[in-house]
């Protein structure tokens, strides 16, 4: 996400570095260079017209003009609008003083409300929530089976109702009756879409609204749909007066115009992005991480949470004992892989490194990720003895393990190659006359990417 904004601003700032002295007329040349960038991402014309006055505002001044580092002052303005426009802090999200409290998740049809509502669902009961869901949308075919099939799959709690239960109102109450007694403390009410908005769809909302007192309404938009996603939220926020929204299929907007543009045209946070199809593929909106990224600063801090979620800290530990003690075997690289897939698309985990000086080209490498199935096929193919002493695998052994996992005896080749390299990298860098270990001593390297 991001993509094509984030290098059109990189090479602003390149440009003005090769200048050596900023002047007014070259600071104008890049505010205007900026200006077409965000346009050409899609963010709306009265939001980039905002955000370049502030920044020209600031950048302008004698103060950086004059200054040792100009072009680095005037990349932390442009840093700093930028986390602005997005909404400065964290939108974090509010619950009643007495539960359970109640979410409505509203939003155009087609826009990803119910997949959206499980994603959700599956979030808060990760982060010390008991939620319960239902669906009142009572009108688009199989729209509750679909919340259903997706709580069993996640094995969450869905209010199903009783078959005389056939109106929204009626759904949501019972639904909301049911959490009280089972002690949940969040009601998320999946409710009914239109590919318009009309005047019969608002007024359902507002019963609904009325009814449940909720503490959130969250509006579900596409950002594929670029401008329209922020015209038809704003139009949502006139009319029912949502508290965030959620913004699905970032992973496949590369513009990420919506983004940019919806807190500031709304007034309301984002607070919630979409990131994939996966359960687990829904993320809390961080501005400041987001403007890093953009301006091609990485977003380490996301990629920590992701590891500290996904990998368990003992088993890093001794992960870092055996590659100390020279004990780092092809079954630990196995499991280093399957770890890694666990984190997501690795495409997107290069995408929050720093794109910077070494780094900078991360981003733009193409992992195949069948590749690291086909890697994982192999070495589930070797014996104990094998994964434990690479060194006993000769010419016949290759050929059978090649046979096993339905790769080639070259693929089994490089396979032991890719090993051998990591090992000696990874003795290298930790080992007890590596660089860190050597000023380690006793101290202990977490696998991990921090703590």
């Amino acid at each position: 996400m991001f993509d094509n904004l984030s290098d059109k601003l990189q090479r602003v700032f390149k440009n003005l570095r090769g200048e050596g002295k900023l002047s007014a007329e070259n600071m104008e040349a890049a505010l205007r260079e900026i200006r077409v960038a965000l346009l050409e991402a899609d963010v709306h014309f009265r939001v980039a017209k905002q955000f370049i006055e502030a920044v020209k505002e600031k950048a302008m001044g004698q103060e950086v003009l004059t200054a040792l580092s100009p072009t680095q002052q005037v990349v932390k303005i442009v840093r700093d609008e930028m986390i602005k426009m997005l909404g400065q802090h964290q939108a974090r999200l509010r619950t009643a003083n007495e539960p359970p409290s109640a979410f409505m998740i509203v939003g155009l049809q087609g826009s990803g409300k119910t997949t959206s509502t499980a994603k959700l669902s599956r979030w808060l009961s990760k982060n010390g929530h008991s939620p319960m869901m239902v669906s009142v949308d009572i009108y688009r075919p199989a729209a509750r089976k679909q919340l259903s099939v997706l709580a069993k799959e996640l094995k969450l709690p869905i209010h199903e109702g009783a078959p005389d239960e056939t109106k929204p109102a009626e759904l949501a109450r019972s639904a909301r009756k049911e959490a009280a007694q089972t002690g949940r403390d969040v009601v998320l009410v999946d409710t009914a879409g239109r590919l318009h908005i009309d005047d019969e769809l608002m007024t359902e909302l507002a019963e609904l609204k009325e009814l449940l007192n909720p503490t959130e309404i969250l509006f579900v938009a596409d950002a594929m749909t670029g401008q329209d996603a922020v015209k038809s939220a704003d139009e949502f926020n006139k009319r029912l007066g949502i508290t965030g929204i959620i913004l699905t299929k970032m992973d496949g907007d590369a513009r990420g115009g919506a983004a940019l543009s919806i807190r500031a045209v709304t007034g309301q946070p984002l607070k919630f992005v979409g990131v994939g199809e996966k359960p687990d593929a829904l993320e809390p909106f961080y501005p400041d991480r987001v403007a890093q990224r953009i301006l091609g600063m990485g977003d380490v801090l996301s990629l920590i949470d992701k590891v500290q979620e996904n990998i368990d800290q003992k088993d890093a530990e001794e992960m870092q004992r055996k590659l100390i003690e020279d004990e780092f075997t092809l079954g630990d690289f196995r499991d280093q892989m399957r770890q890694l897939r666990k984190l997501g698309p690795l495409e997107s985990l290069l995408g929050m490194m720093p794109q910077l000086g070494p780094l900078k080209d991360l981003k733009n490498m193409k992992v195949d990720e069948k590749e690291i199935t086909r890697l994982v096929a192999i070495v589930d193919s070797m014996t104990e003895k094998e994964r434990a002493n690479h060194m006993i695998i000769n010419g016949a052994r290759r050929r059978r393990i090649a046979k096993g996992s339905g790769t080639t005896v070259q693929e089994v080749n490089n396979l032991l190659k890719q090993y051998a390299q990591a090992r000696k990298m990874m003795k290298s860098i930790t080992g007890a006359g590596g660089f860190l270990g050597k000023r380690l001593g006793k101290f202990k390297l977490p696998i991990g990417l921090g703590q």
